[in-house]
């Protein structure tokens, strides 16, 4: 019997252990896609307890402790913290097979030194000697990103957002982690929400633009898009619930947009027709900027309508979405390429079933302006298991190039959760040495090494230009 989490964990074969410990092991980590504040990396925030970093915004944990019937008080109500952190510990000991069970434990041992199990039985012990090592100075936001040996960090921020934080940031000289701003234009898309006229008003203001138009607003997003390119953003990322491609005439879609600014409701088809002409500008632009543009699609939000009306989006209340098809995705990617307009594109879908679909759309548009142009994004949200990266790597190596990958990022809100890396290179060292301890591929160690830094680190430093 192997030891619970040791060394060597999730490495079965010598050819794994050496991929691992003497090449991924060893290069920094680009997070390229995540939901962390910058302001809390600005003021190098400190955090009194486990709890505040482990549950105070972790919708994957909230889900597993709804699921073992704990209340939401305990969840995210104003029960203490202490009390809380024991329900995580109650839930967490029945979490066999769940990530959440490797992710935990990975952050138990790199960063507080724990090698034991958290269960119900050590909760408080654990309490205790987490929020002891919280208290000391290189536990704060910026030592927990040193530590984790991050080298660039990508944020997801709104068209509309200042970025001085990110200003703030790059100013600091006594910090010297790239903390940079990634464009994230779901809120100008979005024309059926019922918020959009106020965020439209809030746009006008930012970019010195009157928005009476389609027109009008191409051109305070490009206001925005250049702001941003100042402040050394190179990527985009757009929440999809799927891939649409329903192309309209510019005066159709004119007429939606006034339709919208009257007050008048918008059909599911103009919907879909606006947010088709929308993701055609904006990828042009990207593709002008030289910036990479990411696809997350295959959703289906905020499902729970009651709890979404109590504690809003983010909350853990959303699943797959099967709907869209691959030949939308691949009409919507043609659209950008017939003008030879088509940026650099991550594509990363919910539906673990859009694997191979996503594959074989790859394959239709790669080309020598860069190497593996098109990319199949990493295992994501759901889909971020040891059996979800190994059948998204699998059905990469099978049609694709798995050797040009751009590897994994956290799309988390946790400073903790930089071990998803470490995870992440632990399965694609195992997956690999298999092929090659069962006679796959040569056991050409230099090059599998070189390989497995390059998913690792090398190929996302070269694809963005970080």
């Amino acid at each position: 019997m192997k030891p619970f989490m040791d060394k060597d964990f999730l490495l079965s074969s010598e050819t794994a252990k050496t991929l691992y410990h003497d090449y991924a092991a060893k290069v920094p980590i680009i997070d390229y896609h995540c939901h962390i504040n910058p302001e809390e990396i600005a003021k190098d925030r400190s955090f009194d307890t486990i709890t505040q970093v482990w549950l105070g915004g972790d919708h994957y944990k909230w889900r597993q402790m709804r699921s073992n019937g704990i209340d939401e008080i305990y969840i995210t109500g104003d029960a203490s913290d202490i009390v809380k952190f024991e329900k995580w510990a109650e839930t967490l000991q029945k979490a066999i097979g769940n990530p959440l069970y490797h992710w935990s434990h990975l952050e138990l041992q790199r960063y507080f030194d724990y090698y034991g199990t958290l269960n119900a039985k050590t909760s408080e012990e654990v309490f205790k000697l987490c929020n002891d090592k919280l208290s000391k100075p290189e536990m704060s936001v910026r030592g927990l990103i040193k530590q984790s040996n991050v080298e660039t960090i990508c944020t997801t921020d709104d068209p509309i957002d200042s970025l001085e934080w990110h200003k703030a940031i790059a100013e600091d000289t006594t910090f010297d982690v790239k903390v940079l701003p990634a464009w994230r234009p779901d809120k100008a898309m979005n024309l059926e929400k019922p918020e959009y006229l106020d965020y439209l008003a809030k746009l006008e203001s930012v970019s010195g633009v009157k928005i009476a138009n389609f027109a009008d607003l191409k051109e305070a997003l490009k206001v925005r898009l250049e702001f941003f390119n100042a402040m050394n953003c190179k990527v985009s990322d757009h929440a999809l619930n799927y891939v649409m491609y329903k192309p309209a005439t510019e005066e159709e879609i004119e007429a939606i947009f006034a339709k919208r600014l009257a007050g008048g409701t918008i059909s599911e088809m103009e919907e879909l027709q606006f947010k088709t002409a929308f993701m055609v500008f904006v990828g042009k632009e990207y593709n002008r900027l030289g910036w990479v543009m990411q696809l997350h699609y295959g959703t289906k939000r905020d499902n729970n309508v009651f709890r979404y009306n109590q504690l809003g989006a983010d909350t853990g209340f959303d699943c797959i979405n099967t709907e869209g098809s691959s030949a939308e995705l691949a009409n919507f990617l043609n659209a950008l390429n017939s003008s030879d307009e088509l940026p650099k594109t991550i594509i990363y879908s919910l539906n673990p079933t859009d694997n191979a679909a996503i594959g074989t759309v790859l394959g239709c548009f790669q080309d020598s302006t860069a190497v593996g142009k098109i990319q199949q994004g990493s295992a994501w949200w759901f889909n971020d298991n040891k059996t979800g990266m190994i059948d998204q790597m699998t059905s990469l190596a099978n049609l694709g190039l798995l050797a040009n990958f751009v590897g994994m990022l956290t799309d988390s809100r946790s400073f903790l959760s930089y071990t998803r890396h470490e995870y992440f290179r632990r399965i694609l060292c195992e997956l690999i040495g298999n092929w090659v301890e069962n006679g796959e591929y040569p056991n050409d160690i230099e090059f599998l090494g070189q390989m497995v830094q390059d998913i690792s680190y090398y190929n996302t430093k070269r694809y963005f230009g970080f």
